[in-house]
Order: C-alpha cells, then sequence, then structure tokens
C-alpha cells in the first residue's frame, strides 16, 4: 500500500508536468534565493572584518593632538605631547589593562643598509608588548624584551619583507644592519596577518630609539589591549585612561579632541551589529521569496483537490478515512516542496562553492560561505512549508460530502 500511493502521486505529477513544474521552480528559487543572499553577507562581514585581522580585536590606540579648550589659565591650542611616565602611570594605575605598549615613530621611511644594499623601510620604538597588540608572529629568533628597553640595546626585530630584501634566504639573525648611521643587531625576524607592507617594518627598542634619534622621553602613541570582551567594560577602561592623561597633563576633561582614541572592540561591535541586522534582514527575504513559492505549492494542491473532487468522493464511499484523505494530499505537498527546495538548496551551494574558489582577491566581497547548520535550517523550513502548504487544501478535502461529490461529478 506504501508503494501503491507514492505511484499514484507520482502518476498525478506526471498528468500536470507543466504546473507541477512552474510550482516547483518557485519554491527552488525561494531556497536558492535565501542561500546565495546569506553566503552573500557573510561575504560583505567578512570583507569589513578583514581590517581586523592585524591587529587586536580588544585593543585600544590613543594619540596625542592639540588642546581646543581652554584649561587652567592655558589657551586652546596646545600641543600634548605623550611621555614614557605616561606609559608608567597608565600601566600601573589603571586596572583591567592586559598588555601595554608605547609608540616612538620615526617619521618618514628611513634609509637601511647591509652590505652593499641600501632601501628605505618604515622604523618604530615600541614596547615588548607591541607584539600583542599587532599579533606579531616571530618566525626566527624572538622579540623585543625588558631588558632590551632598560639597558637600551642596539637591537632589532625585521620583518619578512626587510629580511627578505638584504638576506635573500639566509638567516639574518646575528647580523648588523645600518638604520640612518647606527648599527642594530636582528635579534628575530616577524609576520603578521595583512598586506606585504605591514611585514616592511622594523622594531627597536623604544628607550634605544628615543636616545639614538634625539626623542628624549616622548611617545607619540600609547596603545593596549583590556582584559575582557565586554564593550562596556572596555570602554570604562578607555573612559579612566583618558581622564588620567588629562589630569596630567592639564587638559579640559570636556576637550574631545586633545587625544584621539581608537577602540577596535567598539568598531568591531558596530560592524558586527550593522551585520546581524542585515543577516536578519536577509532571513526576512529569502523567507518571504520561498513563502510566495509555498503559497503557489498551497494553491496548486487547491486546484488539485478540486479537479479530483470526485475521486476523493468515492474513495470516502469506498471507506476512505479523513486521514488517509489528508495524508494523500500532503504527500504530493511534500513531495512537491522537499524535491525542489533539495535541487534549489543543491544549486545555491555549488554555486557559492564556485564563487567561493574563483574569487578574486577584493575588500567587498570576501568567503562567502553556506554555513552547515544554515543549509541544515533552510532544509527544515522547506519541509515544514511543505507540510503546511498541503494541510489546509488536504483538510478540505477531507471534508467532502461523497454523495455531493459523485452527483458534482
Amino acid at each position: 500500500m506504501f508503494w501503491d500511493s507514492w505511484q499514484e502521486i507520482l502518476d498525478t505529477v506526471r498528468r500536470n508536468k507543466l504546473r507541477t513544474a512552474l510550482t516547483a521552480l518557485s519554491v527552488a528559487w525561494g531556497i536558492f534565493m535565501l542561500v546565495i543572499l546569506l553566503a552573500a553577507g557573510t561575504g560583505l562581514r567578512n570583507a569589513a572584518l578583514w581590517d581586523f585581522r592585524d591587529d587586536a580585536v580588544n585593543s585600544i590606540f590613543i594619540r596625542a593632538r592639540k588642546t581646543s579648550l581652554p584649561f587652567l589659565g592655558r589657551g586652546p591650542g596646545r600641543e600634548v605631547r605623550l611621555e614614557n611616565s605616561d606609559f608608567d602611570s597608565v600601566r600601573d594605575r589603571v586596572r583591567g589593562i592586559e598588555h601595554i605598549s608605547g609608540r616612538f615613530h620615526l617619521w618618514g621611511e628611513f634609509a637601511v643598509s647591509y652590505a652593499n644594499r641600501s632601501a628605505r623601510f618604515d622604523i618604530r620604538g615600541v614596547h615588548p608588548d607591541h607584539q600583542y597588540l599587532e599579533k606579531t608572529q616571530v618566525i626566527r629568533g624572538r622579540f623585543l624584551n625588558d631588558d632590551d628597553i632598560s639597558e637600551r640595546k642596539k637591537v632589532a626585530v625585521v620583518g619578512t619583507e626587510v629580511a627578505k630584501f638584504f638576506f635573500d634566504a639566509k638567516d639574518p639573525i646575528g647580523a648588523f644592519i645600518n638604520v640612518r648611521g647606527a648599527h642594530y643587531q636582528i635579534v628575530g625576524v616577524y609576520t603578521r596577518p595583512g598586506q606585504q607592507g605591514e611585514m616592511a617594518t622594523i622594531f627597536l627598542p623604544v628607550s634605544t630609539a628615543q636616545l639614538v634619534y634625539s626623542g628624549g622621553r616622548r611617545l607619540h602613541a600609547l596603545s593596549f589591549t583590556v582584559n575582557t570582551t565586554e564593550l562596556s567594560e572596555s570602554q570604562r577602561i578607555e573612559e579612566q585612561v583618558k581622564a588620567l592623561l588629562k589630569e596630567r597633563h592639564a587638559i579640559s576633561p570636556e576637550d574631545e579632541r586633545a587625544l584621539t582614541v581608537s577602540n577596535n572592540l567598539e568598531m568591531y561591535r558596530k560592524i558586527s551589529d550593522i551585520f546581524e541586522w542585515l543577516r536578519l534582514f536577509v532571513w526576512m527575504v529569502g523567507i518571504g521569496t520561498l513563502f510566495a513559492g509555498i503559497v503557489g505549492v498551497s494553491n496548486i494542491m487547491l486546484i488539485s483537490v478540486k479537479e479530483r473532487t470526485k475521486e476523493i468522493g468515492v474513495r470516502k464511499a469506498l471507506g476512505a478515512t479523513p486521514f488517509g484523505i489528508v495524508s494523500m494530499v500532503m504527500k504530493e505537498a511534500l513531495l512537491i516542496t522537499t524535491l525542489s527546495g533539495y535541487l534549489g538548496l543543491v544549486a545555491a551551494v555549488g554555486l557559492v562553492e564556485l564563487v567561493n574558489k574563483n574569487l578574486p582577491d577584493n575588500k567587498y566581497l570576501r568567503e562567502p560561505d553556506v554555513d552547515l547548520g544554515v543549509a541544515l535550517m533552510a532544509t527544515l523550513i522547506v519541509i515544514l512549508a511543505g507540510a503546511l502548504a498541503g494541510f489546509f487544501p488536504a483538510r478540505n478535502a477531507s471534508k467532502i460530502n461523497p454523495i455531493l461529490a459523485l452527483r458534482d461529478g
């Protein structure tokens, strides 16, 4: 009886090929568009968050500018200069800071030479914790340490592009490079996520850079990570650091221009929230498209029931139960929606994988992908929608009066 019922359903489908095909196409298109839109949303989100790949998400960067408000008898326009004592105060007095580094930046690319080769590279004086702030991965030797800072050692950590230019495939550890007249021994080679230019930088101990290049105790920026992923806690620590620096440099508490703050966690959360809303919108659009197809299935089932009124009347006259009638109609609806939904899902996943493999590197769409859970959810939606599309026509069919049905026939 099981195979007989399915054979009967297949015969009904074959008798109405065009109608069934168009209905199935609408369902397949709905699930296809849902998956494609979700994959595109994932690709857009990955592209937007790509800029965070080379910095710790929980990092905060502070740079000093000029005051914009008068305070304690001092006029606006006063230049604020961060110093080593600011680094010490923030490190010792603010709780919740995980890693912290100052930065003494040698503006403009400096001439660097080794043997008979010379080029210009970016030079930065930093503390040892800088390694964690920019996701620096040491692949040879070591990074800077506390002894390098306290003893003002002339050592350097170079990026892979610097090592490649001067040493080709040779090991650069222990070699001395000349940076604007001063010789530094290479103690480490690093790489980091990001563009090639990110690996064309040379890191020096901040104390050595300040001494050799007449920086005194000046720092151009402070950066640190917080030991939390909670945005509110990160913002609390940020405000505490700003208040401390404003107090130390006699800056008005209302002056928002004297210190430029970049909170990566705040920006990350804002972007993530935007794309969560976008994801919700995509689901709404996709479900709407799918619902239109399901409505088509329901209408087709109503038409099918109307055309088979006499047949259903005969079945009921011969003893067919309401459950049997409902089961027959719902099976047909489930067959159409499940099969067409599966084909739409397979086509969408195939297209996404094809695009993913052949997509050139760009900043707008990156690694569009379909999550397995999303695919299973979409399939479940199709099955449930198919059952719903068949239920109401099936219920109407089960209520047909066999005598009236035979008389209408």
